[in-house]
């Protein structure tokens, strides 16, 4: 099974190499067939691994007995593996269309497959050495998607991005070394570090553990270190804004998920000054990312500074520590990934079609766009939290485990009681900066000029990949037990 592992990372990896050395190619399609056939291929191979490679402990190559790379498939990591190949595979071919008249698109599509592949890397991994290892590969690939149209501003938020996730990286290396010390290993699949193994190390270890939440954070966009998300979004191609804000920053989710519940045992954290910093952390993000995207005039900026209030969602979810929580949070980086693709993917198709980047030039776009704007309406309903969407079921098992953290440390309650206000606040907030653009678009009043409207309907290759992820974001709503059922049996085994 290790070939079958290793094929699924190190084939996008070679395939985007091969686009990036390969020689300039008058024919537009025979470099669309290249990236979609290695994204078909890429995809294919993953699912195989999670079928096929589940709970296996694969070891790739061994340096010393505690630096070594370890591939190992549980159900968090198929979970984030699957999440991955779709959102990857809908923004990949709606790039097709959206990329038509890039010149440097083979250098885009060679740095796409390449995260993809390191993306899964990360999925895979069976210790947090492999982790940290693709983690830092996956901002170095990641950021020429960023920078991709090379204009000034385009360069400033890569280096933004890099700066901040090269100081996140930092922080979590800096744990990392006393966890190694101190810990018994640092295997996913080995004894967590709990009271009794840190028994006269608790403060170094908390540091560490507060460090390394930190540091992945800086990926999944909380508060302070949040300022690279809104940069980075408005300047690089809708594709690549999709797979930042629904993909790419969740392997921060990733890496906390694995120090908190993989590393450390939720017991030794609970009730310490880490959990409630976290939790403090999370809901002023929540609010604060609301806050800002309900003020803010450009749409991609909107919709990025929107990732940031909604991840920390999830942040919020798995800083309460108790099965409901993670179960919500973990939900919600399925609803999130499916309706932030798609509403990225709205409006850069709004972009593609009319070059209407601000809200206020919006007004009758669902006259002009109808498919896309009720996939638009949707996908903000869920994310409202509007049943029969996805964002419902999330949010809802969010608010339960907030209300069971109450009384499980001093101060809980405040937390509990306060955590559901700030959900809920942010909720109306969400609808307040989504679905104005949903009224004025389909409702644009009696000064809109009628006469002069124009079907700009995107084609096919930019409409379908919205649709699924539409569909996608519905059916996680109306049929939500077999993938909670499946999150629960992933979250009690680190609960056990």
């Amino acid at each position: 099974m290790i070939y079958l592992v290793l094929a699924s990372v190190l084939f996008p990896l070679a395939s985007g190499v091969y686009l990036l050395v390969r020689g300039e190619r008058k024919e537009r399609k025979n470099l669309l067939f290249l990236t979609g056939a290695a994204l078909l291929v890429t995809a294919v191979l993953a699912v195989l691994t999670v079928c096929l490679a589940k709970g296996r402990e694969l070891v790739w190559w061994t340096m010393t007995e505690t630096l070594s790379l370890v591939f190992r498939l549980d159900e968090m990591g198929a979970l984030f593996a699957l999440l991955t190949v779709v959102l990857f595979l809908c923004a990949g071919f709606f790039s097709f269309a959206y990329m038509k008249h890039e010149e440097k698109e083979k250098r885009f599509y060679g740095y796409y497959l390449m995260t993809f592949g390191v993306l899964l890397a990360l999925c895979f991994a069976g210790n947090m050495i492999t982790f940290y290892l693709f983690f830092e590969f996956l901002t170095l690939l990641s950021m020429p998607l960023v920078l991709h149209n090379g204009s000034r501003e385009a360069v400033m938020a890569a280096l933004k991005y890099l700066f901040y996730s090269m100081c996140g990286a930092y922080l979590v290396l800096f744990g990392l070394y006393f966890v190694n010390k101190y810990g018994v290993t640092l295997s996913f699949a080995g004894e967590h570090l709990g009271k009794e193994l840190a028994r006269g190390q608790e403060s170094i270890l908390l540091w560490s553990a507060f460090l390394m939440i930190l540091g992945f954070s800086v990926k999944a966009g909380m508060f302070p270190l949040h300022a690279w998300l809104p940069a980075a979004h408005p300047v690089a191609p809708a594709p690549a804004s999709a797979v930042l804000s629904a993909m790419i920053a969740k392997a921060g989710v990733l890496g906390i998920i694995r120090v908190l519940y993989y590393l450390f045992d939720p017991a030794f954290l609970s009730g310490t000054w880490v959990q409630r910093s976290f939790m403090v952390l999370a809901l002023i993000t929540v609010f604060m990312g609301s806050l800002l995207a309900y003020r803010e005039p450009v749409l991609k900026k909107r919709l990025a500074y929107s990732t940031v209030s909604q991840i920390s969602y999830i942040l919020f979810g798995l800083s309460a520590m108790n099965m409901t929580s993670v179960t919500g949070g973990v939900l919600h980086v399925l609803c999130h990934g499916f309706i932030k693709t798609a509403l990225f993917l709205c409006a850069g198709a709004i972009i593609y079609q009319t070059g209407k980047t601000r809200v206020e030039e919006l007004r009758g776009i669902g006259k002009e766009m109808p498919l896309l704007m009720w996939c638009y309406t949707i996908a903000s309903l869920g994310l409202i939290g509007i049943p029969p969407t996805g964002g419902f079921i999330s949010k809802w098992y969010l608010a339960l485990g907030a209300l069971s953290v109450s009384g499980s440390f001093e101060g809980s309650s405040v937390m509990a009681y306060g955590g559901i206000a700030v959900l809920l606040i942010s909720a109306l907030l969400t609808a307040g900066y989504l679905l104005p653009i949903t009224i004025s678009g389909f409702f644009p009043g009696s000064g809109y000029d009628y006469g002069s409207l124009k079907k700009k309907e995107p084609e096919k290759l930019m409409i379908i990949p919205v649709l699924i992820l539409t569909v996608l974001t519905v059916l996680l709503g109306l049929f939500p037990n077999p993938i909670v059922h499946f999150i629960q049996n992933a979250v009690s085994s680190v609960f056990a």
